[in-house]
């Protein structure tokens, strides 16, 4: 979660400066984008520049997240060997696994009191960058690179059958803990294949990061009295949050009500996120909701798809939910 947690804003970066160049320049029939105007060049060569650091951010910051301050380096110099290896986020995620263990392993252990100071800046990160490289580079590296080679060209060639179904299982996820680490999965498989030119996996995932939060504030403007007082002003809220793609707009419904909330929010976002697919929507930015309309692919199916998922959430939410009556019983006690 750390080391997503740092990737997120390198890879918004990349994807919306990339995408944005495309999008004004335009694409030219059998050539694909091309852009020659030397700002929107620049524009798309600061994004590429902010790809290239995503995997090796991603590992440093697992690796940081496991081993403190002196797993940073290491997890930095394996993410840097998986990009040169093509090993992709899968051996950024490993590199960054490894060189963290390595490191709080040796920072185990017992040292002469002489030889302290030096172990979190000297002993500690060139030996674990050493261990981490050697893995990367003469046994881990060619076989993850294999497997990621594999996956994307596989992604590419999926079948509009096969992407409904890996749509519809990342648009369930991505709802049922929202923001949480099932959530972090699915979004971080989607935002890394941008970087591998695979943008319609997070086409489905924008479109699914959005439907909870919009599909439980619609459902409080449908069914008022079936929601507290307190649940109809975080519609409202929902509904701004939905917007600009924060699932987590929807946790307070699904934390007082989770056994009708979260069914209702996850077949919501799956059939979203199905739509999505069988319209090829794809997404160049690692985020989620209307505020990335501008750099989606197939806006119209985009827009359907949000529309779908939202009315499948709020529909099915309030039809399993009964009428709030405590707050009438409350208020009548009050009066007497």
């Amino acid at each position: 979660m750390t080391g997503v947690s740092y990737m997120i804003p390198i890879v918004v970066i990349g994807g919306v400066l990339i995408a944005f160049s495309i999008a004004l320049s335009g694409v030219q029939a059998g050539k694909g984008a091309v852009v020659t105007n030397p700002v929107l060049k620049s524009m798309m060569d600061i994004g590429t520049a902010s790809f290239s650091m995503m995997v090796p951010v991603l590992a440093g910051f697992i690796a940081f997240g496991i081993a403190d301050r002196p797993g940073l380096a290491p997890g930095l110099v394996g993410g840097v060997l998986a990009n040169q290896l093509k090993a992709g986020f899968l051996g950024g995620i490993i590199a960054g696994f490894i060189a963290g263990y390595v490191a709080r392993w040796i920072k185990s252990w017992r040292v002469p009191k002489n030889l302290r100071p030096i172990m979190p800046i000297f002993v500690i990160p060139l030996l674990s960058a050493l261990i981490v490289g050697f893995l990367m580079i003469y046994i881990l590296g060619n076989p993850i690179s294999s497997a990621m080679t594999a996956m994307t060209n596989w992604l590419k060639s999926m079948s509009t059958g096969n992407a409904v179904i890996l749509a519809m299982i990342m648009g369930a996820m991505i709802a049922f803990d929202m923001g949480g680490p099932v959530n972090k999965v699915a979004f971080l498989f989607a935002a890394a294949m941008i970087g591998e030119g695979v943008y319609t996996i997070m086409g489905p995932v924008a479109v699914a990061i959005c439907i909870p939060p919009l599909g439980m504030g619609v459902a409080t403007l449908l069914a008022p009295n079936k929601y507290t007082k307190a649940e109809k002003e975080a519609g409202y809220g929902a509904l701004a949050m939905g917007m600009i793609g924060i699932t987590e707009g929807a946790i307070p419904f699904a934390a007082a009500d989770p056994l009708r909330v979260i069914p209702s929010i996850m077949v919501g976002s799956s059939i979203g996120a199905a739509i999505a697919a069988i319209g090829k929507v794809g997404d160049h930015a690692p985020h989620g909701g209307p505020i990335v309309l501008p750099v989606v692919d197939n806006k119209i199916m985009f827009i359907v798809a949000v529309l779908i998922g939202i009315a499948v959430t709020a529909l099915m939410v309030n039809a399993l939910k009964k009428p709030v009556i405590e707050e009438v019983e409350d208020e009548s006690e009050v009066a007497e």
